[in-house]
């Protein structure tokens, strides 16, 4: 959701991101975008002169850096505080759309892409992933975690809660996230030799 206030463009976003994560890229039409952000389609042309794909991206990378930001601030506390954070958020997501929809960095990531060429929506979800996976590795290192491991148990983590929330979203119940959760917990909490 939008915050109050939001700027038109960045409802437009956070309305493409919404509408990508629920149907992917490839279904949907820069026409069904605007609408579902409640936005004119002239003004969606406005803010994204190049079109759906310029819309896709940026939805992408407003989408990656929310969830970043909301990692930054909680991995403060810690690696297992990050963890719990960003299972909820993905929680809230899931269970909010009575499981309608997911992650729109995700969904972007498993589309065949149109062409022969790789599309900026598709590098903006790799920058995406890789941006969540650094915040939680150096979360790793600084709380005692060996630096040599910390990249792949960052890896794990997103790789095993993206595909937790499609599993959620295909059996309609959160048993998948949850069972992951417990998991990804317990090799935190061993990697970082202590209590979390």
């Amino acid at each position: 959701m939008a915050k109050p206030g939001a700027t038109s463009r960045e409802r437009i976003l956070v309305g493409a991101a919404d509408m990508i994560s629920r149907r992917g890229l490839n279904a949907t039409s820069i026409r069904e975008l605007a609408k579902h952000a409640e936005a004119p389609l002239g003004s969606t042309y406005h803010f994204f002169p190049e079109g759906k794909q310029q819309l896709a991206t940026e939805a992408v990378r407003y989408a990656g850096g929310a969830v970043a930001r909301i990692l930054r601030t909680e991995l403060d506390a810690g690696p297992v505080a990050g963890l719990r954070a960003f299972l909820a958020l993905w929680r809230g997501i899931v269970v909010d759309s009575d499981f309608r929809a997911g992650c729109p960095v995700l969904a972007v990531s498993v589309e065949e892409p149109p062409s022969d060429e790789i599309p900026p929506a598709l590098v903006a979800a790799a920058e995406a992933f890789e941006g969540w996976e650094r915040l939680l590795a150096d979360a790793l290192t600084a709380h005692g975690a060996d630096p040599d491991r910390a990249p792949g148990l960052a890896a794990l983590v997103v790789a095993s809660v993206e595909g937790a929330i499609a599993m959620c979203r295909a059996k309609r119940n959160m048993e998948p996230l949850d069972q992951v959760a417990q998991q990804l917990e317990t090799l935190i909490v061993g990697a970082l030799g202590h209590p979390a």
